[in-house]
């Protein structure tokens, strides 16, 4: 954090007051995630190698002492994604500040390195409105107030007020010795992961490792760090039915609902679940029996693990309640599907977001109505308000975009794998995908939710570092920073 502040002392210095345009703020936007990762990666190295003639190795083994997994692991952290090659997930092997430090880059990364730096450092809120558009998560985000600063300072009061009151919840289950893994240290290393919807956990087997009553509670977070902060903010200062007015909200509730609907039925009748364990699959045979043994024909179980792995997916959080392998390809492949929805627009979330599924099914439908009635005007509406045609073909553009990048990138990580000899099935490779240009993190197979991306080649890695930066700034910013009319004055 010094080197960042020292650096951004220094840069600042040769140009004190820059003519930052929209031009300049995708570049700086772009580049300053790419920095970001290379400095957050130090500490990773730091540990597994140690300092010459200054410090010993705190992790000597640790698998992040190989350059491309700690950027691996510090862009996952600050994309938000989830996605880790730290092997074995332990603070007795890591120890408790390199996997403070793992937390602490989701928990940055959530809002945006930008908007923090717009929030703490005034002088850059002259430019702040590019870096803003360009950064936030989304088609656009609300602003709260005039001056870009300030509406980041609001923005960071609803997300710390949150986190506050998540540790508090969670620790109190501890206090009332409810869940005796949530000590301090866990509560905090939790609640700063929910938020940011980035899904890294200090325990091995994720969420699994903690009680139903944390489940429950982490479930509502989950929610609220899939919607739009500036909703959230103008609901809990004074204007709640902002809420229910929001088409994108209710939109975004209810697809939630009738997703854990169908799992949970799928769950409670068992068809959920696969019949035998495959061979080499990341969980054995009593881990299904006792999985189907606590979940079948039981109510509560089957609708908290449906909602949490729901919620946790589509909101590209990425925690998990149990091993979902275990699952059969119905609900495996409705979690595929909602990889590519996301959150809200102005959320912490990644992947498409809802507002852009919203836009599309209205758009369909308009298309429908006009082809039946050819001589009605019909525009698409958000929010009361007619949308332009160049912004619904945009969305149109963007999700096409989105899907051509997904099965290309698909292809490249089998054509990788199969150059080293790796095991990869194409839903392995299509999750990978998935999970890492959605920001969501886990995804099937040696990929799932307790296993991990170290498998892969460093060449392969490297390419979903790729993924997961492009995913956080949504595609666009960095296709336009590599186009030739970019560079021409």
């Amino acid at each position: 954090m010094l080197l960042t502040l020292a650096s951004g002392v220094a840069l600042e210095r040769l140009r004190p007051e820059p003519d930052l345009g929209p031009r300049e703020g995708f570049l700086m936007v772009g580049l300053t995630w790419l920095a970001v990762a290379v400095v957050g990666a130090i500490p990773y190295l730091v540990a597994a190698h140690g300092v010459p003639l200054l410090m010993e190795p705190v992790a000597p083994t640790s698998t992040l002492g190989n350059p491309f997994n700690a950027l691996f692991e510090s862009m996952s952290g600050f994309t938000t994604t989830g996605a880790t090659v730290l092997g074995e997930i332990s603070v007795d092997k890591h120890g408790y500040s390199v996997m403070m430090w793992r937390q602490l880059t989701q928990w940055l990364g959530g809002m945006g390195i930008v908007v923090l730096a717009v929030a703490i450092l005034p002088e850059l809120s002259v430019g702040g409105a590019q870096l803003m558009d360009a950064e936030a998560p989304g088609p656009g985000i609300e602003k709260l107030t005039p001056r870009i600063a300030e509406t980041a300072r609001a923005l960071w009061v609803a997300y710390l007020g949150f986190t506050a009151l998540e540790i508090a919840l969670l620790y109190g289950l501890y206090l009332a010795g409810v869940d005796q893994n949530l000590y301090l240290y866990n509560a905090v290393a939790h609640a700063l992961t929910t938020m940011p919807t980035g899904g890294f956990s200090p325990e091995a087997r994720s969420i699994e490792a903690l009680s139903a009553a944390a489940q429950w509670i982490i479930i509502p977070f989950m929610i609220v760090a899939g919607t739009n902060f500036a909703l959230i903010w103008r609901a809990v200062t004074g204007n709640p039915e902002r809420l229910t007015d929001d088409s994108e909200f209710r939109f975004y509730l209810g697809v939630l609902a009738a997703l854990t609907a169908v799992v949970s039925a799928l769950l409670f009748t068992g068809v959920g679940f696969v019949a035998e364990v495959p061979a080499g699959g990341t969980y054995d045979a009593q881990y299904l029996s006792d999985a189907r043994g606590a979940i079948v024909a039981n109510l509560e179980p089957a609708v908290r693990h449906a909602a949490f792995q729901i919620v946790s997916i589509m909101t590209t959080t990425g925690y998990a309640s149990l091993d979902f392998n275990a699952w059969g390809p119905a609900p495996q492949y409705l979690l595929l599907f909602a990889m590519f929805i996301g959150g809200s627009a102005g959320s912490t979330g990644g992947a498409i977001k809802v507002v852009r599924w919203y836009v599309i099914v209205k758009s369909v439908r308009r298309e429908l109505y006009t082809t039946a009635h050819p001589a009605a005007v019909r525009p698409v509406r958000l929010g009361g308000r007619a949308l332009d045609e160049r912004a619904i073909r945009g969305i149109y553009a963007f999700t096409l975009l989105y899907f051509v990048i997904f099965f290309v990138a698909t292809a490249v990580l089998l054509v990788d794998a199969d150059r080293v000899g790796q095991r990869l099935t194409m839903l392995e490779s299509m999750s990978a995908v998935a999970a890492t240009l959605g920001n969501v993190g886990p995804g099937f197979g040696s990929v799932g939710p307790m296993g991990s991306y170290l498998g892969f080649s460093n060449l392969g890695k490297a390419f979903m570092i790729a993924l997961m930066w492009v995913g956080r700034l949504e595609i666009i910013p960095v296709l336009i920073l590599l186009t030739p009319e970019y560079w021409r004055r």
